[in-house]
């Protein structure tokens, strides 16, 4: 039980952190089923979510890291990853999106 909420506290914290930059910027990305990354050997958590944007369609998947940073993927429609970002840090994650969606 104890990873199921570690892992829903970090998907939520990441939300917040985008909400607390931009509060329109999940709107205007036409974000939609939002779900919980569960721990790795290579993240801690992270969140995961569909995207209707300008540029990118598809999914969106920002996955902390153990040192405390961010990798950003991006995936197409059928799920095949299409860009990576990495070493993002929590103030970048709206601007790394926009400016994968075409803002």
């Amino acid at each position: 039980m104890e990873t199921t909420s570690r892992t829903m506290e970090i998907a939520q914290t990441i939300l917040e952190q985008i909400k607390h930059t931009d509060r329109t910027a999940l709107m205007a990305w036409g974000a939609k089923n939002f779900s919980a990354i569960s721990e790795s050997k290579e993240f801690e958590g992270g969140l995961a979510f569909q995207v209707n944007g300008l540029l990118h369609k598809g999914w969106v998947k920002v996955c902390l890291r153990w040192v405390d940073d961010y990798t950003i993927i991006f995936m197409n429609k059928n799920r095949e990853v299409v860009r990576t970002f990495e070493g993002a840090y929590c103030d970048m994650l709206v601007d790394v999106i926009d400016w994968i969606e075409g803002k």
